[in-house]
């Protein structure tokens, strides 16, 4: 039996595209392994590992975490992962991320959500919560009955920082120029995929079907054993 060839993918998108639901679906589709940079920050961070306490001390102050710290707790975990398919999530950031990823592992392809910016800020500048219950109100998809009252208790919404509209154009600035070198890098190299769209669910099938070039479906097999 011809083993198939290991599947080394990265996944990118701006803050907002959707990243998190189409990762767990390739998850549950392809058996992949997820690598998301931020978990394994938060997990360091909250173990006092050398790596976390060290990244810790720069978020702390507002700043980026040096290239060298990501690429060295990135690239220990992968370590562990050489038998696997993988997907990374968050990682490379940069350019140097990137060129340093190269050195220890051979990229395959790299998932890009191209959603519209102003896509996102209405995605994200529409979510108000109300803050005493955590209850989360879109104003899209799930609008509290009187607009800025919570539903339950008629008390007043308020919208998290993170939501506000000048927070939100900060973010998705930010990473514009830091990732569009990134992406740019991959698409000299042959292997950016680039996805357009402004519904996950309409962007999915695309990259279910992108995959399916490159691995079984695993979640399928269950459902073809007869019960």
């Amino acid at each position: 039996m011809v083993v198939p060839p290991l599947l080394r993918a990265v996944i990118m998108g701006p803050p907002g595209s959707g990243k998190g639901t189409v990762s767990a679906r390739i998850i549950k589709h392809f058996g992949m392994k997820h690598l998301s940079s931020g978990d394994l920050l938060r997990d360091n961070m909250q173990k006092k590992t050398e790596v976390g306490i060290l990244a810790k001390s720069y978020i702390d102050q507002g700043q980026l975490i040096p290239d060298d710290i990501m690429t060295q707790l990135m690239l220990s975990e992968l370590k562990g992962l050489d038998r696997y398919n993988w997907l990374l999530d968050g990682f490379p950031r940069t350019v140097a991320q990137a060129e340093a990823l190269d050195k220890e592992c051979h990229i395959d392809t790299v998932i890009d959500l191209d959603v519209p910016f102003e896509t996102i800020k209405c995605r994200l500048t529409a979510r108000w919560i109300h803050p005493a219950s955590g209850r989360v109100y879109n104003l899209e998809f799930s609008p509290p009955k009187v607009q800025g009252i919570d539903d339950v208790t008629g008390e007043p919404l308020v919208q998290r920082d993170d939501d506000k509209p000048e927070t939100v154009s900060k973010r998705l600035q930010a990473y514009d120029a830091q990732t569009k070198p990134v992406l740019e890098y991959y698409r000299k190299k042959g292997l950016l995929k680039s996805f357009s769209g402004t519904e996950t669910n309409k962007i999915w099938p695309h990259i279910y079907a992108f995959l399916q070039t490159k691995l079984p479906d695993v979640s399928q097999k269950d459902a073809a054993i007869p019960r």
